[in-house]
């Protein structure tokens, strides 16, 4: 008995077995060199991140970016900007998970739902430091390795000349064809 016999086909595929979906808020302090009157403006740039699966139903996603804060100081005098790398670690669950995997071998898309933003900053009472809170999201998927039946049709498929269009030209049209078409525009 063959394969063919069969009315279903095992087939094995890479395909997405695990998916998750997490959005933080994060509190950094940042220290400027001088005390801080007001803030004058805050952009979170540079982002960049990893992930990799670390347990059976979670992703670790290690990233970082840098806090630019532009602030006064000196009674609004004087004004300054103060940059701080920042680090952080998320552990996003898997909510879809597959059990059905064939091994161990996987691979991690992490895509990035919100960019790190800066949501608020404010000086603190004694204006020593900003605190700048942060908002950001991801989305993960597990790729990995699995089985997926397929119903096998029993007469087999039929492939079409993909050549063969129907557009055959016959003799007449080809003795309507004037071979000197050019030339006899340009004597106009």
């Amino acid at each position: 008995m063959s394969f063919l016999d069969h009315d279903f086909r095992e087939v094995i595929t890479k395909a997405v077995c695990g998916k998750g979906r997490k959005f933080t808020q994060a509190t950094h302090n940042i220290q400027p060199s001088h005390r801080a009157s007001s803030i004058l403006g805050c952009w979170v740039i540079n982002h960049r991140y990893n992930a990799k699966k670390k347990s059976e139903d979670t992703v670790e996603v290690n990233g970082s970016y840098d806090i630019n804060i532009w602030y006064s100081y000196n009674d609004n005098t004087k004004t300054e900007v103060v940059t701080e790398r920042v680090t952080y670690t998320d552990y996003i669950p898997l909510s879809v998970k597959d059990d059905n995997v064939l091994n161990d071998d996987f691979d991690v898309i992490a895509k990035v739902v919100q960019q790190p933003n800066c949501l608020e900053c404010e000086i603190d009472s004694h204006g020593n430091t900003i605190a700048v809170d942060v908002e950001r999201e991801f989305v993960v998927q597990i790729i990995g390795e699995t089985k997926v039946a397929v119903k096998v049709d029993p007469k087999g498929y039929t492939f079409d000349d993909d050549d063969d269009w129907g557009f055959d030209v016959t003799d007449d049209e080809l003795n309507e064809v004037e071979p000197n078409f050019i030339n006899e525009r340009d004597k106009d």
